[in-house]
């Protein structure tokens, strides 16, 4: 290797410092933060995620529109990636824990093995994308398994939810909000790791929204979807991240549930009228 693509691959290496920033602001929630403190370092935290997967889009972006995919920048990619979709949402994941059950030993070794797999199937899910796709970003139009990025979201989606919960919203109390946070974020945390290392179809959302030519009504839902989450994001995001999530499953399950049965056939003969 002589040459390397340097904007692309500055754009990827700021996607890793994205998520190591995130690990360092999630890290200074502890016993001795106050309640303001930990609310601000846990929005730092997720946004730095969400950061990451912005120059993750934009460095693939970049690199087809200059031809220069290439093998380096795929694994490099992934390599940062590891970081921020794996590393920092599960270390994120550790700290909520924490937040929320400190000195209950038995739920926090919980979020300590739910964030210990989900780091492991992230790096599992980057690893088989290696293996099984072309470095070429425009060859990806569909993942199989939940994509580590849009896994990362959920967690961090969840952060952002635990520290301004519903906010400007009284119909649900934050107390209520709190409390559907804190027993959900280990189980999706789970749900998420085991949808990374699954074989669902799941689709290029970048691809679907930004490429090529749509009808008139597309560009109305992208501009709804942008004054959602203008005017409520912690609800937005949420909702975003987790229905595509769960969109695998659901999807599949009713495939299956729909799809008539095959019929089994009829020996050969079976069916013919007797000879006399």
């Amino acid at each position: 290797m002589r040459k390397i693509a340097v904007l692309p691959t500055l754009l990827t290496l700021g996607n890793a410092v994205c998520g190591f920033a995130a690990i360092v602001f999630a890290s200074k929630i502890d016993g001795l933060a106050t309640q303001s403190d930990v609310n601000f370092y846990l929005m730092v935290s997720a946004s730095l995620i969400f950061g990451a997967m912005v120059f993750d889009a934009l460095d693939g972006y970049v690199a087809r529109l200059s031809r220069t995919a290439s093998n380096f920048g795929g694994q490099l990619d992934s390599l940062c990636d590891a970081i921020s979709f794996g590393a920092a949402p599960a270390f994120l994941l550790m700290r909520l824990g924490h937040q929320d059950w400190a000195g209950n030993k038995l739920v926090l070794k919980v979020y300590a093995i739910v964030a210990t797999l989900f780091m492991v199937c992230a790096i599992l899910r980057l690893a088989r994308f290696n293996v099984e796709n072309t470095p070429d970003p425009a060859g990806h139009k569909r993942f199989k398994g939940l994509p580590s990025p849009a896994a990362a979201g959920c967690i961090a989606s969840l952060a952002i939810l635990r520290a301004d919960p519903f906010d400007g919203w009284t119909y649900l109390s934050n107390d209520a909000a709190w409390a559907f946070v804190r027993f959900w974020t280990p189980l999706g945390g789970l749900l998420a790791a085991l949808l990374m290392v699954s074989r669902l179809s799941y689709p290029h959302l970048t691809k679907q929204i930004l490429r090529g030519r749509k009808p008139f009504r597309h560009l109305v839902q992208v501009l709804l979807v942008i004054f959602a989450i203008a005017l409520a994001p912690e609800l937005t995001l949420f909702f975003l991240f987790w229905v595509y999530a769960l969109n695998g499953p659901v999807r599949h399950f009713l495939y299956r549930g729909l799809r008539p049965s095959p019929v089994p056939a009829r020996p050969h003969g079976l069916d013919e009228a007797p000879r006399h």
